[in-house]
This record gives C-alpha cells, structure tokens and sequence, in this order.
C-alpha cells in the first residue's frame, strides 16, 4: 500500500498549549471576544467515531477501516466534560449541544446528560441540553435521552429519496431508519425537532422540496445548510455550493413563505414560515451571507481542545489544565483569556483567502468538533 497523508491525524496532533493567565480573568458573565461578541454556546464532540461515511464530512476514502481513531483514554471522560461546562457556564453559555461524530455512538451518553442538565447558567436558569445526531439510533435511544433530560433533538438527513441518501451516506443506510428515529424523537417529546439537510448543487438539490413537502405542518423545523469548507479532505468547491437565497427561491415559488425574525441573539438560521402557518423551515448560508458577527459558539473537542471558529486550523488544548490540579478559577482565567484574544471571521473573510492554507494550516475536519 502506497504511502499517504491524512490531514485530520496531523491535525489533531497539532494543537496550541493553554497557560494561566498571571492576572486572574473572573467569570463572571460578561466575557466578550476581541470583537465584542459574547460566549452563550458551547458545542462539545463527545466521539471522533461515525457510522455513516458522508462525503462532505468523513469520506471513507479516508476514515477506512485501518483509520486509527483516537483511544479512549485520549478523550475526556464524563466527569471532566461536566467540569469544564460549568465553567463555560460561569462565563455565560447558557446552551450546550452534544456532537460528534456521532454521539450516540458514545457508550452511556445518558449519564452525560443527566450531569448537564444539573448545571445552572449565570440566571440560575437550567441549561438548554440539546444533541445533533445522523439519526441511525435515535429509535431505540430516544425515550432514554429524554428520561436524562436531553431537550430536544436535530438530525442530520439529506434527502428522502432512498437512493440518494444512502448514496450520500456511502454505507447503504436506509432513509426509512432515520424517519422512524424522528418520529421516536417526537413521540419521546425531544422538541421541536430540527433536520439538517446540507445541500450539495449537482447531488441533492432535486430533494429540497421533497423534504418541504414531506415535514410542512409536521411540526419539524427543516433547515438547509449550504455546503461548507470544513476541513480539508471533502474536495469542496465553490460551484457545488447552492446560495441559501436559491433554495429559498425554490421554496417559495411552490409552496409560499414569509421572513420571520430571529427567535434567539446569534441565530445562525435565517427563519422563513409558511404563508398558510402550516411551519417554518430555516437557511443557514455561512458560504454566501456570513454572520461572523453575531457568532458566540466555541467548540470542545472529544479529547478537550477548544476551537474558536468552526473554520481553525489550530485547537487550544486544555486537558493538560483539567488533568494536571488546575482550580476552576484558572481553568476560568485561561478560558477567558483565549476568549478575550478570539477575533476569527473565516466566512468574511473567505472570498480573500486562499483556496488552500496549505498542509501546516488546514482547517480542522468538521467530524473532530461537530460542525
């Protein structure tokens, strides 16, 4: 076998050291960033590892079944999950979403639910808990998710056509598994539930008003995502990118739609509801309308580096402070001060920056942090 170089391994070898900041930064809920934008989201991988082989996330001609991912005692257990949360939440997060890879393939994940839900935000409110999941598992899992306090669920489902989707998720996985996941999920009382179709020009853009049609009046909040550059090892390109505004377009000529306002401070969905009040569906176009701006998301990954920007190329690693008898208090400071220093503004910026930042600088694969 010839020799190869997988940019995700080299990656997550590469990470920047966290150190305690000589002037205690307190949480005390009003952290801003370099630009002023405050921290309210925190979005944790708990897994590296996926069942599905997406083209666009983890294709399998790089996540094979020689792919060596990353050992259990490399991720952060439960317990320091929890510990690092509650400082994110001493600074103002006030909603976390689980991710992966696929988090339930995380043995237990009940159990890391359960400790969420225990943390309070600066109000003394419950912390919002939610999950994204490719809803192969959400049938059997759902009632327990919910049993743990999980909030409410989003799957990730990019067509209905059977064909198609299991042609996008390359391991021959039934469309029909994921309705009936959504549907448990419903039953279970997970929400309102939102599906994420990430919208791929020349793949399945024919399947955008299939999924309108099919989840109009269901109570489901459909969004659509416009293909990203997360990463390096999808072959992105821009002309396989169909603008948010477009599906819009499509929408709206066969089934007419409204502008709704945000429902939340840092929304990342543009919201649209139908004219008849039947639902809603959403578009996120990070690629063509960057909202940079107003984003207030950080990202720990499986094994506790914390990413900044979903477009970095480089991960703050704070284990070594978790494990090695640093106080909550300079975990908080080291926290605070990486958020004081954050200024990333990839999607302004992208139409100015190269194609290819270049085997030392790529961006982290959006299966490491959960997009």
């Amino acid at each position: 076998m010839s020799e190869r170089v997988i940019p995700l391994v080299d990656q997550r070898s590469s990470s920047l050291p966290v150190t305690v900041p000589a002037q205690a930064i307190p949480a005390t809920g009003l952290l801003g960033d370099a630009l002023g934008r405050p921290l309210r989201d925190l979005r944790i991988s708990v897994t590296d590892r996926c069942n599905f082989r997406c083209n666009y996330c983890m294709p399998k001609s790089i996540f094979d079944k020689d792919y060596p991912y990353l050992p259990h005692s490399a991720l952060l257990s439960f317990e320091e999950i929890t510990r690092v949360a509650r400082v994110f939440a001493a600074h103002g997060v006030q909603k976390i979403r689980l991710t992966g890879g696929e988090p339930l393939l995380r043995k237990n994940i009940e159990i890391l639910i359960e400790q969420l839900t225990a943390l309070r935000t600066r109000e003394g409110q419950p912390m919002e808990i939610t999950l994204t999941t490719n809803g192969s598992l959400l049938e059997r899992k759902a009632r327990d998710l919910k049993s743990a306090g999980l909030r409410r669920v989003t799957v990730s489902l990019d067509g209905l056509d059977d064909a198609v989707f299991r042609a996008m998720n390359d391991v021959d996985f039934p469309v029909a598994d994921v309705l009936r996941g959504i549907d448990a999920a419903r039953e279970a009382g997970l929400g309102p539930v939102k599906v994420n179709m990430v919208v791929k020009r020349g793949t399945n853009e024919d399947q955008i008003l299939p999924m309108a049609r099919f989840f109009k009046g269901s109570g489901v909040v459909l969004r659509f995502i416009e293909y990203m550059d997360v990463g390096a090892t999808n072959g992105w390109r821009m002309d396989e990118v169909l603008p948010g505004s477009e599906v819009v377009q499509r929408i709206h000529q066969a089934l007419p739609l409204v502008q709704l306002e945000p429902a939340a401070p840092g929304e990342t969905a543009e919201r649209w509801g139908y004219a008849d009040g039947s639902g809603e569906i959403g578009v996120i176009s990070s690629v063509t309308q960057a909202f940079c701006r107003d984003c207030n998301r950080a990202r720990l990954s499986t094994e506790g580096r914390l990413y900044l920007c979903l477009f970095a190329t480089q991960g703050h690693d704070l284990k070594p402070l978790v494990r090695g008898g640093a106080s909550d208090e300079d975990l908080a400071s080291a926290i605070g001060a990486l958020w004081q220093r954050r200024d990333d503004r990839y999607s302004e910026l992208r139409a100015s920056l190269p194609p290819d930042p270049g085997v030392g600088a790529r961006r982290i694969e959006m299966s490491y942090i959960g997009g």
